[in-house]
């Protein structure tokens, strides 16, 4: 038995939460929504194979805190997807949970009502409802796996996953990709360290053991068989930015050197924008140049884009929050997405054939 002198003396309650089982029954897939996430995860591996010539696109908000504006952004975003598939294949980013360096809004899942309550199940349930929505649409989503348990609710959604710089470190997260059913981006560190990402992908590519919770909710030890699929996501560090071509370079020997595979994604958004979201344009022009002048390396981008531009405070009062505005990182604005967008297929549409022959 527990002793309440020594155990829980910060805990104040243990609520019972829906099982995984549970509320994938609740929300359950469809054919359509299969064949959706399906395609996409296996449109991206196919890229990093070097079988599909594309470049995808992760490109959304920088985090989901109102699900009617994520349906209208992907209902948009779908209709772009469509039109420029023949060069790019576009993803949309659906971040449920916000790491934070200290303190703040820890995202939809943990705290859907923006008011600290933690009504974590209302957050599970609206986060699948809006997968199913967008796996409807024929829209492939894109998240980051932060919380070792909520994986089990929503990861079936998922087309591609990332590993965020302040857990690339975590061996735990490291062992947790080693069972996804995505390809995953590991961040280069916060300090902007390769190394954390290099040793995060060969651990991910091993098989591994840890404790998490099965479908049914009993805590249990998964066993994974190793997850091939993976690669670096370059996102600039406090020391500057690493999407420049020296820094490519740099990038490309260490994963010679490393025995991995010389796929990169470039974030264009964090530290590669210097915090600022309208810089997130030079670095898609950055990149677009350097593919145009040979790069064979640079397989994804990574944009952080909303309905409307910047960001805003979460007001006291929820129903005064802007429509399609970011409450994490301030984003570019649809206008400009789609513009961007249409602007790299444009250029890129001959060259990246070209390029998949010549690999």
């Amino acid at each position: 038995m527990s002793d309440k002198r020594i155990e829980n003396l910060n805990v104040y309650t243990e609520d019972p939460l829906i099982t995984p089982v549970e509320l994938k029954r609740r929300f359950a897939l469809n054919e359509k929504s299969v064949q959706t996430v399906m395609r996409g995860q296996n449109t991206i591996k196919d890229i990093l194979d070097r079988k599909d010539p594309r470049l995808f696109i992760v490109v959304g908000p920088c985090s989901i805190h109102d699900v009617e504006a994520a349906r209208d952004y992907a209902s948009r975003l779908k209709k772009l997807a469509d039109e420029v598939e023949d060069t790019l294949f576009l993803v949309m980013r659906v971040y449920f949970e916000k790491p934070r360096t200290k303190i703040g809004w820890q995202g939809l899942i943990n705290d859907p009502g923006l008011d600290n309550s933690g009504k974590i199940e209302e957050g599970l349930k609206l986060a699948r409802e809006l997968l199913l929505y967008m796996a409807d649409i024929g829209l492939p989503a894109a998240g980051e796996a932060l919380d070792l348990v909520t994986p089990q609710y929503v990861q079936d959604l998922f087309s591609w996953t990332t590993i965020g710089a302040r857990t690339t470190e975590s061996q735990t997260h490291r062992k947790m990709a080693s069972g996804f059913s995505t390809a995953v981006g590991f961040k280069n560190g916060i300090d902007g360290s390769l190394k954390v990402a290099i040793n995060a992908m060969h651990v991910a590519a091993n098989p591994s053991s840890f404790i998490s919770v099965d479908p049914e909710g009993h805590v249990a030890v998964v066993r994974t068989t190793g997850n091939k699929y993976t690669h670096i996501v370059l996102r600039g560090s406090e020391a500057g930015v690493n999407y420049d071509a020296v820094s490519i370079a740099g990038c490309e020997k260490k994963l010679r050197e490393a025995g991995l595979t010389e796929n990169i994604m470039v974030d264009c958004s964090h530290d590669n924008s210097h915090n600022n979201h309208g810089e997130q344009l030079g670095v898609f022009e950055d990149i677009t140049r350097q593919i145009l002048e040979g790069n064979q390396s640079i397989i994804s981008l990574m944009l952080e884009s909303n309905i409307e531009w910047g960001k805003q405070a979460v007001p006291s009062i929820r129903e005064t929050l802007k429509y399609g505005v970011s409450i994490t990182d301030a984003c570019i604005d649809w206008r400009t997405t789609e513009s961007a967008i249409k602007h790299l297929r444009e250029k890129l549409k001959a060259r990246l054939s070209i390029r998949r022959q010549s690999h």
